[in-house]
C-alpha cells in the first residue's frame, strides 16, 4: 500500500541539466526534485563533453545560429522554438556562468569558444576542452542543495504518472529505496516535470548511462501525452570502441581541432578536404558503420593535429584512452557509432508544457522541435538549460486541483537477460541503418518480450522508436532506410497518441500526516 504526500508547488522527476535548471527558476515556490540516483550520478548531462552552442561572438549572431539549427535538423525543425532557443543563448550561458560554471576564457576575458560539426561559426562555449557536461552540472548541484526552496529525494524512481478523469496529470507514483522492494509514495502535486533522460541505454551501442530506457516517453504515451518523432535517435559516429558498456565519447570538438578518421590503412573516411569530417552526425555515423561493415575498420587519428595537447586539452578522451591501454598520442582510436542522442519524445513547447494538463517535459525526453531529424552539436545543453529555466517558471504558476484520481497501474521490469536482448536487437536492427525487414524483426522480439513482461516501459519505449521506424518510409537525418534512401519530398512529422480506455476514478486521497 502506498503512502500519499500533498506537495504544493513544481514535483521534477530527473537531476541533471534540465530538471536542476527548472528547479532553480521555480522558486521561491516550494519545489520536489525526485532521482533514481545521487546527483551528478547516472545522467547524461554530466557525460557531455562539446559544450554549450550560443552566438557568443563578435562575428556570429543568434539568427545565424537558428540557421545552421535548422539545416542540421533536415526539415523538421520548429522555427518559432528555435528562434527562442538561439535568442536565449547568450543570456543563458552567462546565467550557467554566474552560477559558477567555469568556462573557459579567451585572452580579453570573453568566453572561448570551439568550432563543432555543422556550424558556420565557432560557437561552443567548452570547460576544461571536453569536460563542459560535468563542471556545469556541479555548479548547478551546489545551487540546488544551497537554494531553500528546493528538496531533493535521490533514491525515488519514476513508476507511474497519476491522472483524474479529465486526463490532467496530478502527481506520481514514486518508489523509494532499492528497486523492485523499496516502499511506494504517491506525491500530488499541482505540476509535473518530466526531465528523465533519453533513451540511450535501449541501445547495446550507446555513449549514454545505460538506466536511460526512455522510461519517461513510454509513460507519458501510457497517460496519453503525445509523442514526437520517436524514430530519429542520433548515432555518435566516434564512440571509443574499447569494449566497454556504456562506450567512452570521443568529443566532435577533437574533428575540430583537426583529428581525421580514417580506416585501418589510414585512408581518409570522408575525403581529402579539411572540413570533410565536420559534416552533420547522421552522414558521419553512416560512413564510420559502413567502414567498420566492410572490415576496414574505422579510426580517429588525433596524432598530427593535436597530439601531445591531448592530454591538457581533452583530458576525458585521453584518461579513457589511457584506461584502456591506449595512447592517442602514437595510435588512431578505434571508434564505432553508438546512440547518443533522442531527437523525438514527448511533445512540449519551449516552457515545457505538454498536450496533457499538469504535465511538463524537458530535456532529452521532451522533443520541442530545435533538433528536427538530426540534433545540430552542442544544442543539447543550451536546450537542457534555456528551456529548464523557462520550464520551472511556467510550473510554478500551476495551482492544485481538486478531486478523485485515477488508481494507478505498476508494470513489471524486464529481466537482465530480457533487457540485454532487447539492447543488441536495437542496435543491429533499428541502429544507423535500418529497413523493412529489420525493424519487423525488432518488433517481433518485442511481442516475444512482452509476453513475459506486458507492458514494460523499455519494451514501450523502444516499440514506439522502433513502429514509427518503420512507418517514416524514407531516409531524414539521423533516420536512413537503405529500402528508402531518398527524402520524401515533403518533410513530416511523426505524431504519436495512444488510444485509452475510459477508467473509473479511485476515491479521493487522503492527506497524509
Amino acid at each position: 500500500m502506498s503512502r500519499t504526500v500533498h506537495h504544493d508547488g513544481p514535483l521534477i522527476i530527473g537531476g541533471g541539466l534540465a530538471g536542476l535548471s527548472a528547479a532553480l527558476e521555480a522558486g521561491p515556490r516550494k519545489t520536489l526534485v525526485v532521482t533514481p540516483a545521487p546527483l551528478l550520478q547516472a545522467c547524461s548531462s554530466a557525460w557531455a563533453q562539446g559544450g554549450v552552442a550560443a552566438a557568443l561572438s563578435a562575428g556570429d549572431a543568434p539568427a545565424l545560429h537558428a540557421a545552421d539549427t535548422a539545416a542540421a535538423g533536415a526539415g523538421l525543425v520548429e522555427t518559432g522554438a528555435t528562434e527562442v532557443l538561439t535568442g536565449d543563448g547568450r543570456a543563458t550561458v552567462e546565467w550557467l556562468a554566474s552560477l559558477g560554471a567555469p568556462f573557459d576564457r579567451d585572452a580579453a576575458g570573453g568566453f572561448a569558444v570551439s568550432l563543432e560539426a555543422a556550424h558556420s561559426r565557432a560557437r561552443v562555449a567548452r570547460v576544461g576542452g571536453d569536460g563542459a557536461g560535468r563542471a556545469i552540472l556541479s555548479a548547478l548541484i551546489a545551487a540546488v542543495r544551497a537554494a531553500p526552496h528546493i528538496e531533493v529525494w535521490e533514491d525515488g524512481r519514476l513508476r507511474g504518472l497519476i491522472r483524474d478523469a479529465s486526463g490532467r496529470v496530478r502527481g506520481v507514483l514514486i518508489e523509494r529505496g532499492v528497486p523492485g522492494s523499496g516502499r511506494m509514495v504517491e506525491v500530488l502535486a499541482p505540476a509535473v516535470v518530466l526531465a528523465t533522460g533519453g533513451a540511450g541505454g535501449l541501445f547495446a551501442r550507446t555513449t549514454t548511462p545505460v538506466a536511460l530506457l526512455g522510461e519517461g516517453m513510454a509513460l507519458a504515451y501510457g497517460a496519453g501525452a503525445e509523442i514526437l518523432d520517436p524514430e530519429f535517435v542520433q548515432f555518435h559516429p566516434t564512440a571509443i570502441d574499447v569494449g566497454l558498456d556504456p562506450m567512452p565519447l570521443a568529443t566532435e570538438a577533437l574533428r575540430g581541432e583537426g583529428a581525421r578518421l580514417v580506416d585501418g590503412g589510414g585512408r581518409f573516411l570522408l575525403g581529402e578536404a579539411a572540413d570533410a569530417d565536420l559534416q552533420p552526425r547522421d552522414v558521419v555515423a553512416r560512413a564510420v558503420h559502413a567502414a567498420r561493415a566492410d572490415g576496414g575498420g574505422a579510426f580517429l587519428d588525433c596524432r598530427t593535429a593535436i597530439g601531445d595537447r591531448l592530454p591538457e586539452e581533452f583530458p576525458a578522451v585521453f584518461a579513457a584512452c589511457m584506461r584502456a591501454g591506449l595512447d592517442p598520442r602514437e595510435t588512431p582510436i578505434p571508434v564505432a557509432a553508438a546512440a547518443h542522442y533522442h531527437m523525438g519524445g514527448i511533445a512540449a513547447g519551449p516552457d515545457g508544457r505538454t498536450s496533457l494538463p499538469g504535465l511538463f517535459a524537458v530535456g532529452e525526453c521532451a522533443a520541442t522541435g530545435v533538433h528536427g531529424a538530426n540534433r545540430l552539436a552542442s544544442n543539447s545543453l543550451l536546450e537542457a538549460a534555456a528551456f529548464g529555466r523557462r520550464t520551472g517558471r511556467a510550473a510554478a504558476l500551476e495551482t492544485s486541483a481538486t478531486g478523485a484520481t485515477l488508481p494507478v497501474r505498476t508494470v513489471p521490469d524486464l529481466s537482465p537477460e530480457a533487457l540485454q536482448t532487447l539492447r543488441e536487437t536495437m542496435s543491429r536492427d533499428v541502429g544507423v541503418v535500418r529497413d523493412a525487414a529489420g525493424l519487423a524483426g525488432a518488433l517481433e522480439v518485442m511481442a516475444r518480450l512482452e509476453a513475459a513482461a506486458p507492458g514494460a516501459l523499455p519494451l514501450v519505449a523502444a516499440r514506439l522508436i522502433a513502429e514509427a521506424a518503420l512507418a517514416r518510409r524514407e531516409s531524414r537525418g539521423g533516420h536512413f532506410r537503405s529500402d528508402y534512401p531518398a527524402a520524401a519530398p515533403v518533410a513530416e512529422h511523426a505524431r504519436l497518441r495512444a488510444q485509452l480506455q475510459a477508467a473509473k476514478p479511485s476515491a479521493p486521497v487522503e492527506r497524509a500526516a
